[in-house]
């Protein structure tokens, strides 16, 4: 079995940061490529930002200005590191890995963003 957990979200104030983290353990053996997206009530789920076992990270045109996705070197451990965040950052941010032609998800953690 395979887990994956987020942490870190929370009620921030436009302009604000935020740190999202995500750990995943269990049967794992490797270190796989992580992502981050985000889905907004009544809108599809869309990525925000993933990052390779060798570091190499892509991002959403419309974040990686703000945005920056990290992870432990040699552990799938990631971070999102989110700046300036507006209003219509808010969305449940979810973490996921991908392994062996599999994703794995975890239970999001809730970003809200007050103007």
């Amino acid at each position: 079995q395979v887990q994956v957990v987020e942490s870190g979200g929370g009620l921030v104030q436009a302009g604000g940061s935020l740190r999202l983290s995500c750990a995943a353990s269990g049967s794992i053996f490797g270190i796989y490529p992580m992502g981050w997206y985000r889905q907004a009530p009544g809108k599809e789920r869309e990525m925000v930002a993933t990052i390779t076992g060798g570091g190499r990270t892509n991002y959403a045109d419309s974040m990686k200005d703000r945005f920056t996705i990290s992870r432990d070197s040699g552990k799938n451990t990631v971070y999102l590191q989110m700046n300036t965040l507006k209003p219509e950052d808010t969305a449940a941010y979810y973490c996921t890995l991908l392994m062996s032609n599999l994703s794995y998800w975890g239970r999001g953690t809730q970003v809200t963003v007050s103007s």
